[in-house]
């Protein structure tokens, strides 16, 4: 009974409206109701055609999609010739369905594995790296080009087998299709073949819109975008209706999902990026075909989601907390940097909606402006050393080299993982206490709970238990909420900053911070608890010593000298160890490092002191 009331609670949360579209769209899948369903016919010819001249941006030219891809920007498959598009290649001989109707395939299956090792070769992202490699000069990728995507369309006929499954990857690779136009100076004059493919796109996106809309994150964006962009490359009437229809929509979802301090809907660093890369791509498009502007509320929340990134990355390698799902995506990979370097997207947004370079150095990050022929920013961004999102629950800190990042508990969405009071700490450009990442969103129970769940976090665990019950694969039930925050206050070179919860269980939790240039200190007040409170600090990679010292204990590295952490209890703690835990910076890697437990079985006060040499 007490799970039912949780479930009827959690449910209200979510809304009537969006629950009534997702009843809704299962209830047509179930029965095949719905355009977008039936196959069609698409001539075969050429997707891009050959011009006199090709603009030749100077850029550095990847090599990605050659004889090698990169799944999730990390894992390297090899192919001949051309990928198996309905191959998993992370389990060799494993393959989907491909003649099923869409609607008909399930979203998880034990026998296929993750469906996203499926969809990764059909997002297209190689159709934006063989457009840059055209762009500098190689003929011979046009060629190719095109007969990958004769290949793809031969192989996924509309709209049979798991990659028309989702909309959203619908219209990630419409997204492609269309910047890769822009990239190659053809999006005035889109081929015939070109409108077609993408036209067979935006009917399987328009007919599940409202589902989409019912998920309340990135997957609106993403299909409202491109209903606009497609729409418009369409010489027709349908399609100046699908583009006045994502205008529409990306303008709702912007407004409703983005909030006015830039915090998004999945309170997540990667999803962030993916949200502000559609942004971008739809304010290009726009100034590309000279559109009438959007609305002011669109580029207010354009700016504040920019601000948001510009305050959470670090510079020096634009690297970032692992907070939030993180499935892997990366929208806009025209450059090369790494997967998890977030400073392209931090370049172009705030080339597009503030004018300004948020990193004044030149480097790979610009070569998306080059391509794209966005002019950069006239002036240099400046952040701020304290930056508080409170509609998102985000709260920075950054005292000479050290940033501290503290995520409480504001969820007017559900969240994805149960990481209340979860604390970043990052030395330049180092990430020493650091959160455990997603992994998979179709793994073994074991490794789904571990990674969403609270051990995964720098946070307190209390009873063994989630801070909040699961409910499903992707959703929690009973939201905390903070029950307590002050704001940040600076008391001669330090900064503090207070915030806390109470749930259901009677159990509270209040952090404090003060940190200075070469200190931390965390003090964690906890009550309310049957058993056990765990306290857990999550160490950057590296051999870690424990030396317990009375009532405290410290650890420390060689492989960070000057880094000493100590933790101390107001009353007799039960245990502290060092113990092997898992972290995920990349979708479907797992990586072992450190974890500090510290365990008390009584209401108490435990101080945590960081020093470290500036």
């Amino acid at each position: 009974m007490k799970f039912l009331f949780t479930k009827i609670r959690t449910y209200s949360k979510l809304g009537f409206v969006n629950l009534l579209r997702v009843f809704l769209y299962k209830l047509s899948r179930s029965v095949g109701i719905g355009s977008g369903r039936k196959t069609v016919n698409l001539s075969i010819g050429s997707f891009f055609c050959t011009k006199d001249f090709v603009r030749m941006p100077k850029t550095e030219v990847s090599k990605e999609w050659t004889d090698k891809g990169r799944w999730f920007s990390f894992h390297e498959f090899g192919f001949d010739g051309i990928p198996d598009w309905h191959g998993n290649p992370f389990q060799k001989g494993v393959r989907a369905n491909d003649d099923l109707p869409w609607y008909k395939i399930s979203d998880f299956s034990d026998d296929l594995g993750d469906i996203k090792t499926v969809w990764e070769a059909s997002r297209f992202d190689w159709v934006l790296r063989m457009a840059q490699r055209v762009a500098a000069g190689d003929e011979n990728e046009l060629s190719k080009l095109n007969e990958w995507l004769r290949d793809w369309i031969e192989r996924n006929p509309p709209y049979l087998g798991v990659n028309w499954k989702c909309g959203q990857e619908a219209g990630i690779r419409v997204m492609h299709l269309a910047m890769a136009t822009l990239v190659l100076d053809q999006s005035e004059a889109p081929t015939e073949n070109l409108q077609k493919l993408i036209s067979i796109h935006l009917q399987r996106i328009n007919s599940t819109t409202s589902y989409a809309i019912a998920q309340c994150n990135n997957h609106s964006i993403t299909e409202a975008a491109a209903l606009l962009v497609g729409g418009s490359m369409l010489n027709c009437n349908t399609g100046e209706a699908w583009s006045k229809r994502g205008r529409r929509l990306i303008e709702s979802q912007v407004a409703k999902l983005v909030s006015e301090d830039g915090s998004f809907s999945q309170y997540s660093l990667n999803y962030h990026r993916l949200m502000l890369d559609t942004l971008c791509m739809v304010e290009v498009w726009r100034r590309k075909k000279a559109e009438p502007k959007f609305s002011e509320m669109f580029y207010q929340r354009a700016q504040s989601a920019s601000m948001w990134l510009f305050n959470m990355i670090n510079l020096a390698n634009g690297h970032g907390p692992n907070v939030g799902a993180n499935d892997g995506a990366r929208l806009l990979p025209l450059t090369n940097t790494l997967y998890r370097d977030y400073r392209p997207t931090l370049q172009l947004s705030y080339a597009l909606f503030y004018d300004q370079q948020a990193i004044q150095e030149s480097g790979h990050w610009d070569d998306v402006l080059k391509l794209l022929e966005v002019k950069s920013g006239r002036n240099a961004a400046v952040r701020n050393d304290c930056f508080v999102a409170d509609r998102g629950g985000f709260a920075v800190f950054r005292k000479g080299k050290a940033m501290a990042m503290v995520r409480y508990p504001r969820f007017r969405f559900r969240p994805s993982h149960a990481d209340a009071l979860h604390l970043d700490l990052w030395l330049g450009d180092r990430n020493i206490l650091r959160d455990g990442g997603t992994y998979s969103y179709n793994a073994e129970p074991k490794w789904l709970n571990y990674f969403s769940g609270t051990q995964s976090h720098n946070t307190i665990q209390f009873d063994g238990l989630d801070q909040m019950p699961r409910l499903g694969r992707f959703l929690f039930g009973d939201w905390l909420k903070t029950s307590s925050l002050e704001d940040p206050r600076q008391e001669g070179e330090t900064t503090n900053f207070r915030v806390g919860y109470a749930c259901r269980r009677g159990i509270s939790h209040y952090r404090k911070l003060s940190l200075a240039s070469s200190s931390l200190k965390v003090v964690d007040e906890v009550k309310g608890f049957k058993k056990k409170a765990e306290l857990r600090w999550r160490l950057a990679p590296g051999d870690w010593d424990l030396v317990e010292e009375g009532s405290s204990v410290k650890t420390r590295s060689q492989d960070f000298p000057g880094f000493v952490l100590s933790i101390s209890s107001s009353e007799p703690y039960v245990r502290c160890l060092l113990k092997e835990g898992w972290e995920s910076q990349h979708y479907l890697e797992k990586t072992p490092l450190t974890v500090l437990e510290f365990e008390t079985a009584v209401s108490c006060k435990l101080t945590t002191e960081i020093r470290w040499e500036n």
